[in-house]
């Protein structure tokens, strides 16, 4: 019996490139803000900035310059932050609002946009303004990145402000 092939070496190494783009894209996906989405949401939140102020009435915290936010292992670094929260049943923190060069680390993977949003009772942080998603030698480019830190899910989109064209682009390294 014959094996059904593609009669053309050059149409099979380009549906063998294809299939190899594909899985790669395929394995980008998984791994675009894994370890981000890996993080511990439970655990305290630590700060410290130039400044902080407190706006009680509005239930609010401003901090900015230099200002960098912990918990657990993910870090939050930005120029300005404000804290929403609660004070029913002592203080808990609602929202992040994060702006100015926003960088968010985990382990050897980063994220960077000029605006962050971690909404704590949903946990989810989305980033916003010319995202960059590094592991590695891996970058990944778009407009706006979602990560829901409860599914482990991480999408990037090109909506407006990403400064690329409404695209998401990216450069992976393929095994050899």
């Amino acid at each position: 019996m014959q094996r059904n092939r593609l009669p053309y070496p050059t149409l099979r190494r380009a549906m063998a490139g294809f299939a190899l783009t594909c899985a790669a894209l395929a394995g980008w996906q998984h791994l675009s803000a894994q370890a981000i989405a890996g993080h511990n949401s439970n655990a305290p939140v630590d700060f410290d900035a130039d400044r902080i102020e407190l706006q009680d009435k509005q239930k609010r915290v401003v901090l900015s310059g230099n200002v960098r936010i912990s918990q657990g292992d993910l870090t939050l670094n930005a120029a300005r932050t404000t804290v929403a929260y609660t004070d029913a049943g002592g203080l808990q923190i609602q929202r992040l609002d994060a702006t100015g060069g926003v960088v968010v680390t985990r382990g050897g993977e980063s994220a960077r946009g000029a605006v962050a949003v971690y909404d704590f009772n949903k946990r989810v942080i989305i980033m916003s303004g010319g995202v960059n998603l590094r592991r590695g030698s891996d970058t990944l480019n778009g407009g706006r990145l979602v990560i829901d830190l409860r599914t482990g899910l991480s999408s990037v989109d090109g909506r407006a402000g990403g400064g690329s064209g409404g695209r998401v682009s990216g450069t992976f390294k393929v095994p050899d």
